[in-house]
Order: structure tokens, then sequence, then C-alpha cells
């Protein structure tokens, strides 16, 4: 079974750091694009950032450009994002993604989410 579990979430001040990982579980991570979204309240699920299967290319939301690094260690099933210069805007649940197209459509798969506050 197919499973993405997030974790390094929590509380920091505006300006700070965090580190988000997914690691995943019950498919071959290898063959899966790995994307970071999230949620703030009342609003939409927003992409925040994308890696390629080998990690070759990657893509951020503006919003996120030059502060947030996503990354991923095919050896560990695991994907990070990097989280720097956090600002108030920033705080929302964090979503890990899995997807890739399949015989019939896209396969995706999703984790449980993450909180994370920016607030002072």
């Amino acid at each position: 079974q197919a499973q993405l579990v997030e974790s390094g979430g929590g509380l920091v001040q505006p300006g700070g750091s965090l580190r988000l990982s997914c690691a995943a579980s019950g498919f071959t991570f290898s063959n899966y694009a790995m994307n970071w979204y999230r949620q703030a309240p009342g609003k939409e699920r927003e992409l925040v950032a994308y890696i390629s299967t080998l990690g070759g290319s990657t893509n951020y939301a503006d919003s996120v450009q030059g502060r947030f690094t996503i990354s991923r260690d095919n050896a560990k099933n695991t994907v990070y994002l990097q989280m720097n210069s956090l600002k108030p805007d920033d705080t929302a649940v964090y979503y890990c993604n899995a997807q890739r197209w399949g015989t019939t459509g896209w396969i995706k798969y999703w984790g449980q989410g993450t909180q994370v506050t920016v607030s002072s």
C-alpha cells in the first residue's frame, strides 16, 4: 500500500527556517515526480515546488522562489523541502504528493500533511 508521511513542521518565527521531509513506501519512489503543496485556512491548495524523478528538474511557485529548495534522495525514498526566510504568509498545512502517468491516467498519492506556522 502506497504511503507518504510528512514530518518537520512546527512553529517558527518570521525569518526562520524549517526542513520538511516526506518518506515514501509501498511504491517505486524513483518512478514518480514529487511535489509539495500547501493549503492555508480559507484558501485553495497550491503547488509550492516540483522535482522530477531523478531530481534534474525543479520548479517553484513565484511566492517561494529563492527561499525554498526541493530535493530528493531516491536511495532513501524521501523528498525534502528546505524553507528559509519564512514569512507569516507561508503558514499552511504542507502536503507531499507523488505522481506519474499510468496506462489509464494519472496515478497520485498524498500524504496527511504537516502544519507550518510562522509567527512571532
